[in-house]
């Protein structure tokens, strides 16, 4: 009989290959004991040098939930409320008008709600590490930069934001959508208000005390620089899709705080104890248990499944208890943490490129650690019935400034997304949501209405796209 590792395994494999991955290194434990480690591949592909649960990988959007702990740690310290107005501490900040601005909250950041569309300046941010990449060199990227400015600063960020003249989505509060130039700015803050930059603080008040000594923002500070990974990248050169060796690290001073740092297995599987454990996770309590129930709240809705807490993200009825998960991805990365509390899980899935469904093998590990098969949906699927004319509503061109583009086409009474160059049909599940299927995932798809009741935008990929046109 084969073992649920077996069965993982060679799911695993089966969805690197379609994606092409280089390497890949996977942890999981369970009490904070070594349940199960593999590497798949290589952490350099062409000298063929092998991975460990030590290597140093990006992490991308997983940076996220560190600078949550540190504004928690803030507020535990009485040196700030998440409630306080995002201008008490950046007074220069700015989004859509003045009195506006002054109802978004630092927690409206940590939670993606400040009502902000999404913005397109986290190129900016990167503008110059990108402009030095031979990777870039000929890609859509390399054209999109050149109408961005340098944002090498956080001063300079807000200057853009307040120059942004893109209707916000709502009151801060009613509109998730995910927004990498907050966070940047939570970085800001935490700057101002401790004294420290932010690369500093977190440094001396998160990785130290939890002993994540391979965790760092610049690869050229460790110790130990033979245990990191090559990144690659997806490129099509003559006509044909291929994976690439791409080791420049892409970086954006002003926004490290939105996903920048670099860690590993070990590392990360130290730093998840403290979710898991509500806090006490032994001698680095670098958290109250307050604290760390406010960041594992359910305070956005992100879709039908998922809601955001401060930095991560969490679904209260996931099968086997509450699902702690965050995911990053930028060139060269493709990462995922869990945690599964009632379990005693925790979980690391960390790959050396872009692209890849990381979360279905975050997905097939769960499951068959729960004797589940590997690609079985976590969820019933029940469809909503709707009418013709009801499903013509949604019909229409949907777009952000973060370089997306959506259509929904209506042909022989079913709904389609069109999206980079693939088309999914949509499942209807409720007035006003959809589900769509793409490998192994169920993805969510919500519509928002006007006050006249008028579809306006549609949820992608975390992000509200504005409709442009009807279809």
């Amino acid at each position: 009989m084969r073992t649920w590792m077996q069965e993982f395994e060679t799911y695993a494999q089966q969805l690197l290959d379609e994606a092409k991955v280089p390497g890949a290194a996977i942890g999981v434990a369970r009490y904070g004991k070594m349940l199960y480690s593999k590497t798949f591949g290589y952490r350099d592909r062409e000298r063929e040098l092998p991975l460990s649960m030590d290597t140093v990988f990006g992490i991308a959007s997983i940076t996220k939930s560190f600078t949550c702990v540190a504004i928690m740690q803030l507020q535990e310290a009485g040196k700030l409320s998440i409630h306080d107005p995002v201008v008490m501490y950046l007074p220069e900040f700015r989004a859509g008008d003045q009195e506006l601005s002054t109802r978004i909250t630092i927690h409206h950041f940590m939670t993606h709600t400040p009502g902000m569309a999404p913005l397109p300046f986290l190129d900016g941010a990167m503008k110059r590490s990108m402009e030095q990449d031979p990777a870039i060199i000929g890609t859509e990227a390399e054209t999109d930069l050149l109408g961005l400015p340098y944002l090498d600063t956080y001063e300079q960020v807000m200057e853009a934001i307040a120059g942004f003249d893109g209707k916000p989505l709502g009151e801060p509060g009613t509109a998730f959508s995910y927004n990498n130039d907050a966070y940047g700015l939570l970085g800001a803050i935490i700057e101002r208000v401790s004294g420290k930059t932010y690369e500093e603080y977190v440094a001396e008040h998160i990785l130290q005390p939890l002993g994540m000594t391979r965790t760092v923002f610049d690869v050229e500070a460790l110790a130990d620089q033979d245990d990191v990974t090559v990144l690659y990248t997806n490129k099509k050169i003559e006509g044909v899709d291929q994976v690439i060796a791409a080791p420049f690290w892409h970086d954006a001073p002003a926004m490290r705080a939105a996903g920048f740092l670099k860690s590993t297995v070990n590392d990360l599987l130290a730093y998840l104890e403290v979710f898991r454990t509500g806090g006490d996770s032994g001698a680095a309590n670098v958290l109250s248990a307050d604290s760390v129930a406010q960041m594992l709240s359910p305070h956005a809705r992100c879709d039908g499944y998922r809601y955001y807490g401060y930095g991560l993200m969490v679904s209260p009825a996931f099968p086997d208890g509450q699902l702690i998960e965050h995911g990053g991805s930028l060139k060269g990365i493709s990462s995922h943490i869990f945690a599964v509390p009632d379990k005693g899980l925790t979980g690391v899935v960390l790959i050396n490129v872009d692209g890849v469904a990381v979360r279905e093998l975050v997905v097939g590990l769960l499951n068959t650690i729960a004797s589940r098969p590997a690609n079985e949906p976590l969820y019933p699927v029940v469809r909503y019935e709707m009418t013709e004319e009801q499903l013509s509503e949604y019909a229409g061109s949907y777009e952000s400034k973060e370089w997306t583009k959506a259509l929904i086409e209506k042909r022989e009474g079913e709904l389609y997304l069109e999206v980079d160059s693939l088309s999914y049909p949509l499942i209807p599940t409720d007035k006003d949501s959809f589900l769509f299927k793409r490998r192994d995932s169920f993805v969510w798809i919500d519509f928002f209405r006007s006050p006249e009741g008028q579809i306006e935008r549609m949820s992608y990929s975390l992000r509200q796209l504005l409709k442009t046109g009807a279809n």
